[in-house]
């Protein structure tokens, strides 16, 4: 009777035996599981970080920012005097940090017009920000913040001037950008230039208020 008693507790042990190491086998597969999915994770976080813009990028053009194209063929190369044409048409620019290399897009509002003038055609406030006859204005309406893509004669003049599409307010580079047509409530603002190694370059801050009074 003892001896079957012996046997039966050893059958139970060796029953036991099995479950133990399942449960051993479950609980390595669950870290190794939990580590995976960490490590995923991690990975997410990284991709997600280097989408992200960066530092300086949503900032508005600083004195001594490099003007780069915004558009076209040319998208990010450096704006020289010699790529603009006397009388326009204009050009779209980002202004761009010398030293980080940083091109400022990440917010619309630092879209730029570019445009060469004859000297002689400009107002004196407008000759006084101007390099060899260009000068440069803010890309976005101040009236609903829509881009100014055109250059167009007038509705009201025979002259070409910056256009908006939206609501067909017309500014008037030559004289500061003033509001020539439309209902546009004031004129762009200008960015002073400067010419730095042959490429323009800012030479101060956006003089007056950057984007649209009402929603677009």
């Amino acid at each position: 009777m003892a001896r079957a008693s012996f046997d039966n507790s050893q059958s139970s042990e060796s029953a036991a035996e099995p479950d133990v190491d399942a449960g051993a086998e479950q609980t390595r597969r669950s870290l190794l599981l939990g580590a995976l999915a960490t490590t995923a994770c991690l990975g997410c976080s990284t991709e997600a970080g280097a989408g992200e813009d960066p530092p300086g990028s949503d900032e508005r053009p600083q004195k001594g920012d490099l003007l780069v194209f915004s558009e076209g063929d040319q998208e990010g190369k450096l704006i020289t005097a010699a790529d603009l044409k006397v009388g326009g048409p204009p050009v779209h620019a980002w202004p761009k940090d010398p030293t980080s290399a940083v091109v400022r897009s990440a917010s619309r509002l630092n879209e730029i017009l570019i445009i060469k003038l004859d000297p002689a055609d400009l107002d004196e406030k407008t000759r006084a920000r101007a390099v060899d006859g260009i000068i440069a204005y803010s890309a976005i309406c101040s009236h609903a913040g829509c881009p100014v893509t055109a250059w167009v004669k007038s509705d009201v003049g025979d002259k070409e001037v910056f256009k908006c599409m939206c609501h067909n307010s017309e500014f008037d580079p030559r004289a500061g950008a003033q509001v020539v047509f439309g209902p546009a409530p004031r004129r762009l603002a200008a960015l002073p230039l400067a010419l730095a190694d042959g490429s323009l370059s800012v030479a101060g801050n956006f003089m007056g208020k950057v984007g649209g009074t009402q929603p677009g």
